[in-house]
């Protein structure tokens, strides 16, 4: 059984390990393709964002975070990011991981999520976020320097709680 609990430092070196492929493969974050495991673990680990992990049998099997999406006026809707590790895509986790942050979202008090920079072709992950009630309600022209396919269009994703 997949449960999921707050990212602690002792969880870290796991999430680097998800995280550093992702970034250096420069096709889905919009994180340097150089970023360093210092600077990701202050982005990751750190207020104002709430970070979690999904853990099965040990072992850490995807990342995500919660934060507002803007300060002040804006605070009540709330961004995220998610990260899947390679032996785990296609078994859930990510659906998973979307379905609770809601939940927590909630809880937390936000009233909305809001997607800023979903890569078009990242087709897996489009199709995901709509599943789960999220609206394609903007395209960003050329908004993403994706590493094999030059400048791409992404998405602004958005769903009321």
């Amino acid at each position: 059984m997949i449960r999921i609990e707050n990212l602690s430092e002792a969880r870290w070196p796991e999430v680097w390990l998800i995280l550093q492929p992702i970034f250096r493969a420069g096709e889905t974050y919009p994180q340097a393709m150089n970023t360093t495991e210092a600077e990701a673990r202050d982005y990751w680990m750190n207020p104002p964002l709430q970070s979690y992990v999904a853990v099965k049998d040990g072992a850490v099997l995807g990342v995500f975070y919660l934060k507002p999406n803007q300060p002040g006026l804006g605070a009540h809707v709330c961004n995220a990011g998610y990260a899947v590790s390679p032996e785990a895509r296609g078994q859930g986790v990510g659906g998973l991981m979307c379905e609770w942050s809601q939940k927590e979202a909630l809880r937390l008090g936000y009233l909305a999520m809001q997607y800023n920079l979903v890569v078009s072709t990242n087709e897996v992950a489009v199709a995901l976020w709509q599943r789960h009630g999220f609206a394609i309600v903007g395209r960003l022209t050329k908004a993403f320097r994706h590493k094999r396919l030059g400048l791409v269009d992404a998405f602004v994703m958005y769903k009321e709680l």
